[in-house]
């Protein structure tokens, strides 16, 4: 059998050759540098005001960096193979604080609602910044990250298919509200090289979609099915091992329940009460991921998922232990990419036109040679 999980880890060392083939010709940017920059400002404004009125969350800080030990820190996945930084802090202590840069603040939220004092259908939102150093850094993937990260109390009876649904449909009301917003600022962003933001996502199990396509690899799978099915979707269910063997992406194993038997169809049952919104993006004409959300595990299936995982030592840690004894609450939560979004939006070609940070040359190169221009 293919393993067909070998697409997760993105491409290899080698892939610069393939991106010059990739990235569009005759790109040209639709605003300059200084206007893009105002309008990724509406756009952040746009989204964080009304993101917080659809899901009934507050703006609050978020940390940059976590005590190690604290167990809160974001792994990405369940291999091993993205670590955070890490560096020792505190002048003068005997033992030093060692500190973690977040890779996301997933699991920091869920534990801040009750600092907050949050109640049922009560959440937070963050203007979460993160690096993650283990990346291969291409059109859309960076080593810095930044996010808005939320989190929203519920209880035991909403945790089911169709609460996620309407939760990411509100959500999806409101990327796209930003992007009429935007062109209404930018009347050339409306043109007739790119269709219109669609207005309706559509919902597919990550096991539908490998019923289509039993002989492509996950990432493959995704660019067909926006390509043929609809060019914006959201998968449902990514984290469990499907009918192949392989689970349709890796997921850590301590924040969304990807375990939770949830549907049943002609007999097999489903799972998973996560999932990812992803859209084609008519620039780059490829898939293009804007957000991974779910509802959070339960004490029963966050033990599910670190056995399955090899990772049950983690329950020893602060954040593990206040989930098996019920202290914190229930919730639902995820995050949406800003430079993700930002690109999409505002149709560029690369998240160095919307945010700032490190390129290497081989791909600066390749930048330049299809007259894209990175922010340095």
């Amino acid at each position: 059998m293919t393993d067909k999980t070998t697409d997760l880890a993105g491409p290899g060392i080698g892939d610069y050759g393939r991106l010059i083939h990739e990235l569009p010709d005759n790109y040209q940017s639709l605003l300059p540098p200084m206007e893009r920059m105002k309008a990724v400002f509406a756009i952040k404004n746009y989204i964080e005001t009304h993101l917080c009125r659809e899901l009934n969350l507050n703006m609050v800080q978020v940390p940059l960096i976590v005590d190690k030990n604290s167990g809160v820190n974001d792994y990405l996945d369940r291999d091993g193979s993205r670590t955070p930084v890490e560096f020792p802090c505190g002048l003068g202590l005997e033992a030093p604080i060692q500190a973690q840069v977040v890779q996301a603040a997933t699991k920091w939220k869920r534990m801040a609602l009750n600092q907050f004092g949050c109640k049922v259908g009560e959440g937070i939102c963050t203007d979460m910044r993160a690096v993650r150093k283990d990346y291969f850094l291409d059109h859309d993937h960076s080593a810095y990250v930044d996010q808005w990260d939320w989190e929203r109390v519920i209880n035991r009876e909403e945790r089911t298919i169709d609460f996620l649904k309407t939760i990411v449909t509100r959500i999806w009301k409101v990327i796209r509200g930003a992007g009429t917003m935007v062109q209404e600022m930018y009347p050339q962003l409306r043109t007739s090289n790119y269709p219109d933001f669609p207005e309706k996502l559509t919902f597919l199990h990550a096991e539908e979609i490998l019923d289509r396509y039993p002989d492509l690899p996950r990432k493959q799978r995704e660019t067909r099915i926006l390509m043929e099915h609809a060019p914006a979707v959201f998968i449902i269910g990514i984290g469990w091992p499907l009918k192949d063997g392989y689970p349709h992406e890796m997921r850590a194993a301590d924040y969304d329940d990807w375990a939770s038997e949830t549907i049943v169809k002609d007999g097999e049952p489903y799972h998973g009460l996560n999932g990812d919104i992803l859209v084609w993006n008519p620039v780059t004409k490829r898939r293009h991921e804007l957000s991974s959300m779910g509802i959070r595990v339960t004490k029963e299936t966050l033990k599910i998922q670190l056995n399955m995982s090899d990772q049950e030592d983690f329950l020893s840690l602060p954040y593990h232990q206040a989930i098996i004894n019920d202290r914190i609450p229930l919730s639902i939560g995820g995050g949406i990419g800003q430079s993700r979004t930002f690109m999409y939006l505002l149709r560029t070609a690369h998240l160095g036109e919307v945010t700032v940070s490190v390129w290497p040359k081989q791909l600066k190169d390749i930048c330049i040679k299809k007259n894209i221009h990175l922010l340095e």
